[in-house]
């Protein structure tokens, strides 16, 4: 069952600039503001994804020393 939620406080400019990029996607405000609550809770938060990327780093068991990290950075610059 759909909730309503309530946002106090909100600048002036913050929510012309939401009503802005609505406009240009020809959507309401409620619609454009679902749509992006709808996209942050379908993605892990940077915590989440952090974890997810230290978990699959353990369970492969590898490790690539910095010199090798530092080597390849560097021949992109050459």
């Amino acid at each position: 069952m759909p909730v309503q939620i309530t946002i106090r406080d909100v600048p002036e400019a913050v929510r012309d600039a939401l009503a802005v990029r609505a406009a240009r996607q020809r959507q309401s405000m409620q619609g454009f503001l679902r749509g992006e609550l709808e996209r942050i809770a379908s993605r892990p938060s940077a915590a989440e994804w952090l974890e997810r990327v230290r978990e699959r780093k353990a369970a492969a068991g590898t490790r690539v020393p910095a010199a090798s990290i530092l080597s390849a950075r560097d021949a992109d610059r050459k």
